[in-house]
């Protein structure tokens, strides 16, 4: 039976998280599959159309 609101992830334990965060930062790619798709999909929207003049 789990403990509510205690959770344990080892990939942030061993510092996965904090390595991906820094490169997605320093690139400005995202390292999510939602991330990504939705850069790619901006890029794509403003090659079309270009960017919107306010």
């Amino acid at each position: 039976m789990k403990i509510p609101g205690l959770s344990f992830s080892w990939k942030r334990a061993v510092g996965i998280t904090a390595v991906k965060q820094k490169i997605a930062r320093r690139t400005g790619i995202p390292t999510t599959k939602q991330g990504v798709e939705r850069k790619i999909g901006g890029m794509i929207l403003n090659g079309l159309w270009g960017k919107k003049k306010r």
